[in-house]
């Protein structure tokens, strides 16, 4: 069990669902230069500043979680690659089949929602009693 005063840490069980999910980068033959930092760490070093709201540059290198720029780079490959979308899809799947989400408490916004064409607006009307004169 994750101790919850470090909401960074993940547990296995989210670690299970996330990690089929992360594209694993080929590994240069030839000149293949230092072993990448695990999936797993920099996961929670991007968690870590996402939580305290500290900048990337500041990210404690005692913690473990490698340098603030390769846990930003990591983030930005991973959103690349759709990561965190087939995340939200596995976890809404999961949640669906042990019947744990709460629909009366849904709300669907027009992030989510297509909006439907219709004919264009008319000129905007005024709110003023009359029309004033040109200074022009």
């Amino acid at each position: 069990m994750v101790d919850v005063s470090e909401p960074w840490l993940v547990e296995d069980e989210l670690w299970d669902l996330l990690e089929p999910l992360i594209p694993v980068p080929p590994r240069r033959v030839r000149n293949p230069g230092r072993k990448r930092l695990p999936d797993r760490l920099c996961l929670q070093g991007i968690l870590y500043v996402l939580h305290t709201g500290i900048g990337w540059e500041h990210l404690p290198q005692e913690l473990g979680f490698g340098s603030g720029m390769t846990c930003w780079r990591r983030l930005r490959d991973w959103n690349y690659a759709g990561v965190w979308l087939r995340l939200h899809e596995v976890m809404l799947a999961e949640l669906r089949e042990a019947n744990r989400i709460d629909w009366s408490r849904a709300v669907v916004g027009s992030s989510h929602v297509r909006a439907v064409k219709g004919t264009a607006p008319g000129r905007a009307q005024s709110t003023a009693a009359k029309r004033v004169p040109s200074t022009t």
